[in-house]
């Protein structure tokens, strides 16, 4: 099974496809989705759009894993990354792509084991699963990170 991780942000959003074969996990693409900050923002939600489409076009994930909505201290961060979401939900049911939520601390924990874990816990976990031999973008790793089925 093709599973796309998305980790949504409105000037990085990061993604990687990871096909499960049994109980091995291979990393077969990933990547960032990027921005200035000069580029207007609803460019940058429309760059997210079409990026999506056109990933989940080329390699027809059967399900997508997405980072679900958290409470951070700025408003305008949060309604920002809400948006660039919203981008990315509206890619996958367009493309017929079945779609699972996990928080942050859910996938923290299903990948290092603690749910406060840093990014570069979390990243070099990811380059440990996936038998990565290069460095990629915490926003990529993320994306990447195994999750853990729903129910």
């Amino acid at each position: 099974m093709l599973v796309l991780g998305v980790d949504p942000g409105s000037h990085v959003t990061g993604f990687g496809l990871v096909k499960k074969e049994k109980s091995v996990l291979t990393c077969i693409h990933a990547g960032q989705i990027t921005s200035t900050a000069k580029t207007p923002f609803y460019h940058r939600i429309h760059k997210i759009y079409k990026a999506m489409v056109d990933i989940m076009g080329r390699y027809e994930p059967r399900e997508m894993a997405i980072e679900d909505v958290f409470y951070a201290k700025n408003i305008q961060s949060s309604l920002k990354l809400g948006h660039a979401r919203g981008a990315v939900l509206i890619a996958a049911v367009e493309c017929g792509v079945r779609i699972f939520e996990y928080t942050p601390l859910e996938i923290k924990k299903s990948v290092v084991g603690y749910g406060r874990a840093s990014k570069a816990q979390v990243g070099a976990m990811v380059r440990i699963i996936m038998k990565l031999k290069t460095r990629i973008g915490t926003d990529t790793s993320d994306a990447l990170a195994p999750k853990k089925p729903n129910g």
